[in-house]
């Protein structure tokens, strides 16, 4: 089992072949690897709307259900991935209005 023909895309920057998957904890687009993979960890599955679902393999749910197949994401396996992003533990350039405590008016 896998994506139909409708779902697979080349990935910009390496051109392997990929598809786009809504995550069902939130909703965001995530691209997987086409072809299932057994060492995936992630299971994958074409909705009654056409649409790809993906979860993520867990503890508590370690196999893919009878309908889904395991895959892996492609960010894991491109060949020229995006750079990373920071993650926000320095100091970074603060813009706008700075608060100012309220003062009674006298008088």
């Amino acid at each position: 089992m896998g994506p139909t023909r409708q779902h697979l895309v080349r990935c910009r920057r390496c051109s392997a072949v990929i598809c786009w998957a809504l995550t069902t904890a939130n909703g965001r687009r995530q691209p997987v690897n086409a072809t299932p993979d057994d060492a995936g960890n992630l299971a994958v599955t074409q909705g009654t709307d056409g649409l790809l679902y993906v979860r993520s393999l867990t503890k508590a749910h370690p196999e893919p259900r009878p309908q889904e197949w395991r895959a892996m994401p492609h960010h894991a396996t491109c060949a020229s991935p995006p750079p990373r992003r920071s993650s926000g533990t320095g100091q970074r350039e603060r813009a706008g209005v700075r608060p100012v405590p309220w003062q009674r008016a006298q008088g």
